[in-house]
């Protein structure tokens, strides 16, 4: 884009004759000049950030979510590599091979129960046309195919019989009635079993699937269960087992490294506009490898009506360990070392490349390449224990992090601040404290996509169910988030734990340890 700046034409004729005038007059048409070249970078600057703006919001909008790179396999390939192949991809490129792809099947565990349906000639048939003779079984041909046998519903009557004596009831005597009493339950004077509450919760909670949907659903199978219904169960299960969430969480603020996100939720009920969801957690999505070890894997959802910075500074009151978040401030109020998250820092990077446009390397790309180095790192250490990690980090990842920083404070006094690249360029440096965290504690993970693989669940399920009516919906949600996603972690199929929880729960008393009915620690009944 290219401004003409043109000067207003003077007649020579009315130009003063006095020198000092002419002087002015000079200046003041340099002045002039100076401020309209201000006024023409200024329009050429606020453009190029409404186009940035506008690419960023293309790429958003209708561009795969996916970060990688045109033709990165992963996220740990050497950008250098991609930018600038090396001998034998160019030849390779010379004899370029097409394979079809196979598609591949769907396969069928072999746990599941099989019904062998056998597809046979007649007895006449086995006869030969040439000679008469009987023929042979020389062998068969198999193919499996996956059949599917909808679920049914059954009502459990629970028979009591009653005694009385009759001799007593002759003459007169009052006697004791004696009966069985009713076998403890988590709703006693609801129709709930523990199967059809366990079948409600993950259904909403693990598959985003409303309780509208449900009572459609039940319909279908001859039940009659009102959303309403299903919603008060929820609530009340939710109650009774906060003694158990409360327990996870004394435990969660015990562990030696955690990590946090936080995303919207609306109440209908609820005087702000947007509430939160937050979620913090300790250990990965697969259980230990060692099931006796000290550190479970552990998820928990806290709603709150706001973002403050109070919220998490409340619920991780005492803990001082590290904890890994995104750039929000609102963590600082904890007594936590917090730990930044490299894929934040990235992701802006990414961004300042889409608006660079295709086929095009510049900025971006350096960073994003000295990123790249850094999960290279990660990678090849992941089976590793933390001791080895955090040798690697204060080896390698030392020096590459030496060298990114060199390079961010060069960029940091040529590209404009308020550009795409600029503001990724800050990011990084006003972050730059808590992204060195994780080199101090091989537990710590380089990013905190942990935490964003934890609220996504929550995140799917909002589009389905889109909000909260009550802050007791919202508290409940929270609750059994917290037990669903803790069971994924800990390698459970949530619907059998949470149908051993409800048959074990109603026998607990108020003094008992609850312990044993911790995700980890939990005897199945199924």
């Amino acid at each position: 884009m290219r401004y003409n700046i043109r000067m207003k034409k003077t007649d020579t004729n009315t130009l003063p004759n006095d020198v000092e005038a002419l002087k002015a007059m000079l200046l003041e048409q340099q002045a002039e000049t100076a401020r309209l070249q201000q006024e023409s970078e200024r329009w050429k600057r606020d453009f190029y950030q409404l186009l940035e703006k506008w690419q960023l919001e293309l790429k958003k909008r209708f561009a795969a979510s996916t970060e990688g790179l045109p033709g990165q396999g992963d996220l740990f390939n050497e950008i250098e590599d991609i930018l600038q192949p090396d001998e034998d991809e160019v030849a390779a490129e010379q004899h370029i091979a097409y394979t079809r792809k196979v598609g591949r099947r769907a396969r069928l565990d072999a746990s599941l129960p099989r019904k062998e349906v056998v597809h046979d000639i007649s007895d006449d048939e086995k006869t030969c046309e040439c000679c008469g003779t009987d023929m042979h079984r020389m062998g068969e041909d198999v193919s499996e195919k996956l059949d599917f046998i909808p679920a049914k519903v059954q009502v459990i009557r629970h028979v009591r019989p009653k005694y009385s004596c009759r001799t007593c009831e002759q003459h007169g005597t009052e006697t004791k009635i004696k009966q069985a009493p009713m076998p403890p339950s988590m709703l006693p004077k609801s129709i709930a079993t523990p199967s059809l509450l366990a079948q409600i919760i993950t259904a909403k909670f693990q598959y985003g699937l409303p309780l509208y949907r449900q009572e459609t659903m039940f319909k279908q199978f001859g039940a009659d269960i009102s959303r309403q219904t299903m919603s008060r169960w929820l609530v009340a299960v939710s109650q009774k087992l906060e003694p158990l969430y409360q327990r996870m969480h004394d435990l969660l603020v015990q562990q030696p490294v955690l990590w946090a996100d936080e995303t919207t939720i609306k109440v209908i009920q609820s005087e702000k506009s947007k509430s939160y969801m937050w979620v913090y957690g300790c250990g990965g999505d697969k259980p230990p490898p060692d099931s006796t070890s000290p550190s479970p894997n552990i998820v928990l959802y806290d709603y709150q009506d706001g973002r403050a910075g109070s919220h998490p500074k409340d619920f991780l009151q005492g803990y001082r360990g590290p904890l890994q978040v995104d750039g929000y401030h609102g963590y600082e109020q904890t007594e936590a070392n917090l730990a930044g998250c490299w894929a934040h820092a990235r992701r802006k990077f990414m961004d300042a490349k889409t608006v660079q446009g295709k086929k095009k390397t510049g900025k971006a790309d350096m960073a994003i390449a000295f990123i790249q180095k850094l999960y290279r790192v990660e990678k090849r250490m992941a089976d590793k224990s933390a001791e080895e990690r955090l040798s690697a980090r204060q080896i390698e990842s030392m020096v590459i992090l030496k060298d990114f920083r060199k390079w961010l404070d060069t960029q940091a006094m040529h590209v404009p601040p308020t550009s795409i690249i600029g503001r990724a360029v800050q990011y990084t440096l006003n972050q730059w404290s808590k992204l060195q965290v994780y080199l101090t504690d091989g537990r710590i993970n380089i990013d905190n996509n942990r935490a964003e693989r934890a609220i996504k669940p929550f995140v799917i399920g909002r589009k389905a169910w889109l909000f909260a009516n009550t802050h007791g919906g919202a508290d409940a949600s929270a609750v059994l988030y917290s037990l669903v996603e803790t069971a994924k972690a800990n390698g459970l199929e949530p619907i059998d734990y949470l149908i051993s929880l409800f048959e074990q729960w109603p026998l607990i008393k108020d003094s008992d340890d609850i312990d044993h009915l911790l995700p980890w620690n939990i005897e199945l009944t199924r």
